[in-house]
């Protein structure tokens, strides 16, 4: 397994090597050992309280969600299928604060994304039937939960399909710019 750096700070995506023959394929889809190295934390990996699983039709989008107080970690692959999947860095101090960045995960690669805690994320499923999952390091507390709207115009997010459903929530998400007054940030 590789692991790669992207554009925004602290994001990783950690790079299978599958073994394909005629049977099909095996893939280790994690490694506590490598993902601790490259951290430079031991135990880290043990750190993952939570694995939770989404299925989304094509153009589905969710998103864009973050997590207040110490935020949240989390490890994102698409097990079946592919989505356009997007970060935003919202870590006031971060050299990348602000920016975002999307990444293709889908079942051919099997790449998977490390989101530190301080990041929203969403994603659009590109295929007729997308399975997400998502290994997470604390419990979900619905009073740390923040949200942008996948459609803010100051994140401008360029969603590769037409928009299909999107859940009542993150149709009615706050702005960007309320994000940041939430923040306290001078952004």
């Amino acid at each position: 397994m590789r692991i790669e750096r992207t554009e925004l700070a602290d994001v990783v995506v950690l790079v299978p090597e599958p073994f394909r023959d005629e049977r099909g394929l095996f893939t280790r889809t994690f490694d506590a050992a490598e993902f601790d190295a490259h951290l430079g934390v031991d135990g880290a990996a043990a750190s993952f309280v939570q694995d939770s699983q989404s299925r989304s039709r094509r153009g589905v989008i969710r998103g864009m969600h973050g997590r207040g107080g110490r935020g949240e970690a989390k490890l994102v692959r698409c097990a079946h299928g592919a989505v356009h999947d997007v970060l935003v860095d919202i870590r006031p101090g971060s050299p990348t604060f602000g920016a975002q960045q999307a990444f293709r995960l889908d079942d051919a690669d099997f790449h998977h994304l490390y989101v530190p805690p301080g990041f929203l994320h969403g994603f659009q499923a590109l295929t007729e039937v997308a399975d997400v999952c998502y290994r997470i390091d604390r419990p979900h507390d619905p009073a740390e939960d923040l949200g942008v709207a996948y459609d803010d115009p100051d994140l401008a997010i360029g969603w590769p399909l037409p928009v299909g459903v999107v859940s009542a929530r993150d149709a009615q998400a706050g702005s960007w710019s309320r994000l940041l007054a939430t923040l306290g940030s001078s952004h």
